[in-house]
């Protein structure tokens, strides 16, 4: 992923999912640039500015009070994520 130098910072606008049968409502910055890739012994997640706090926000709503035991969240190259990124799930275990 290659960051832009030198341009003014685009104004977030958001855009909101909810995860069907839960309620959650998930948002994403709309310049939010995030990209999953795995190096065989590690998994490195870049993101620009946007990204983090829209990955940060992810987590956040999984976390919030009433939300079930399994709720996850899927991203992928055609739903989040960079092209050519390897999926990522986000999802709530309380279990211990």
């Amino acid at each position: 992923m290659t960051s832009g130098t030198g341009s003014a910072p685009i104004e977030s606008t958001r855009v909101t999912s909810a995860l069907e049968g839960t309620g959650l409502r998930f948002s994403w910055d709309a310049d939010a640039r995030i990209e999953v890739r795995n190096l065989g012994t590690e998994i490195v997640i870049e993101a620009n500015a946007a990204g983090l706090r829209t990955l940060a926000g992810h987590l956040l709503v999984l976390a919030g009070e009433g939300v079930p035991d399994g709720a996850h969240l899927h991203l992928e190259d055609s739903n989040g994520l960079e092209g050519g990124s390897v999926g990522l799930v986000l999802e709530r275990s309380d279990e211990e």
